[in-house]
């Protein structure tokens, strides 16, 4: 099964319920903490593809999922 990467910050209570959805489910994932790596607005931007506002913004494998409301319909929607 392809990795979730949650791209996220501390003290962002998404972002924690985001790592928590994947541990209940059992899906692998990596977290990065875009402060501890120095990643900028701007350099996640390039990775999504679009302009980014909040965190965490999520991809499963290569394919951008969004946020945490979008990781919990898509697990929902593909029945992990």
């Amino acid at each position: 099964m392809k990795r979730f990467t949650i791209f996220g910050r501390p003290g962002c209570g998404f972002c924690v319920r985001a790592k928590e959805l994947c541990e209940q489910k059992s899906l692998p994932y990596k977290y990065v903490d875009i402060y501890e790596e120095g990643i900028s607005k701007e350099d996640l931007e390039k990775t999504v593809g679009r302009p980014v506002e909040t965190v965490p913004q999520i991809f499963h494998g290569q394919d951008y999922i969004g946020g945490f409301t979008e990781l919990d319909a898509y697990v929902k929607e593909q029945g992990l």
